[in-house]
């Protein structure tokens, strides 16, 4: 017993001795706990959103106001016209407008009814949804604190979801799922490419080879980005064959985009691969680094206006966030290039970072 007690203890020493038991142990059950209660949830603020009061009398002024006083609301636009709705909701920060009709107040005095429409950006169906029962309930508060008189007041919202009316969640689950599958299958297939090499014993083949380290990271990333683009290709087709999932813009230019964002996720794996010396690591960094953030700050499930200031920086630190964006302007709305030239070029500067980076690395460890 006292042979055993002393094992027992020195396993707690070996324990206590090794910082990457610890880390796992203690670090990334606290990380997954503050990641997990600040990500999940199903709360809405700050939602950006249009008005366009063509009235602008006192209650629709009060309605305005209690609607951006709710914490759930802030004004990003007042439109001067109708026409102005579409191009609002295109550039991607609007998720909801609210549309007065002419003479409000007027016809809420004389009739006791007055419409107000409700549109919302359902390329998101869940978000949607909330954003519209918020505008509605506080609507129908206002309505509670203001029907005092003999003759009750209406106000009819007219709700209308744009670029999803049916509110099918696959519109939603596609890009998100190509955006993680993509990710994951290519950033795995070349995180495996270099320590396979460092494991088998054939780097000393291409260290004494007379090619360039750029020219070993790039012939390592060639074949899968061809490989990852016809994965790419069979999940559009798949989406749009068997889930009904539109392409409402240019099929060539998502196209592009795509092998941007695969040429990016290659060169992340190129990058882990540099820096690790086991296929396991490669492997298991490629999965648990990538997957987590790809799935919960790309905002394909949790919009990232809901989560905290630091986690919101941290969303923009996700190429796959970019992604989505794209593959959702281009595939729901429609739009060209001149509405997601930005994320475009925050992708461009991915890959030549991560790609910049791999190819440092490489000389570092290697000569």
């Amino acid at each position: 017993m006292k042979r055993f007690r002393g094992f027992v203890i020195k396993e707690f020493y070996h324990i206590f001795r090794d910082y990457r038991t610890l880390l796992i142990l203690f670090g990334m059950p606290a990380v997954q706990l503050m990641l997990f209660g600040y990500v999940l949830t199903n709360e809405i603020k700050d939602a950006k959103i249009a008005i366009y009061d063509p009235s602008k009398d006192i209650v629709t002024r009060k309605i305005s106001d209690k609607i951006l006083s709710s914490g759930y609301f802030i004004l990003e636009r007042n439109l001067n016209a109708i026409e102005e709705i579409d191009p609002v909701f295109k550039q991607g920060d609007v998720k909801l407008a609210l549309i007065y009709e002419s003479g409000f107040a007027q016809k809420l005095e004389k009739t006791g009814k007055a419409r107000v429409q409700i549109i919302a950006d359902a390329s998101d169906p869940n978000t949607a949804n909330m954003l519209v029962n918020y505008a509605s309930g506080i609507i129908s508060s206002y309505l509670v604190s203001s029907n005092s008189e003999k003759v009750p007041l209406q106000i009819v919202p007219e709700v209308r979801m744009m670029y999803n009316g049916e509110l099918k969640g696959v519109y939603m689950f596609v890009p998100g799922l190509m955006a993680m599958l993509l990710m994951l299958i290519s950033a795995l297939m070349t995180s495996l490419s270099i320590t396979r090499e460092k494991e088998m014993g054939t780097m000393e083949l291409l260290l004494v080879s007379p090619m360039l380290p750029s020219q070993i990271i790039i012939g390592k990333v060639f074949p899968y980005v061809f490989l990852a683009f016809f994965d790419a290709c069979i999940i559009l087709l798949l989406g749009n064959l068997f889930f009904g999932m539109p392409i409402l813009g240019s099929v060539v230019l998502l196209l592009l985009e795509s092998f941007l964002y695969i040429s990016m996720a290659l060169s992340l794996g190129i990058l882990i691969s540099t820096i690790t010396n086991s296929q396991q690591v490669a492997m298991m960094i490629s999965l648990v680094v990538l997957m987590l953030p790809t799935i919960l700050l790309s905002g394909f499930i949790f919009p990232v206006e809901n989560m905290p200031l630091v986690m919101q920086v941290l969303c923009h630190a996700m190429p796959p966030k970019y992604y989505i964006i794209i593959i959702k302007s281009i595939m729901l709305q429609g739009n060209g290039i001149e509405y997601v030239w930005r994320e475009t070029l925050i992708m461009i500067g991915f890959t030549a970072f991560f790609l910049a980076l791999s190819i440092r690395k490489f000389n570092v460890r290697l000569t």
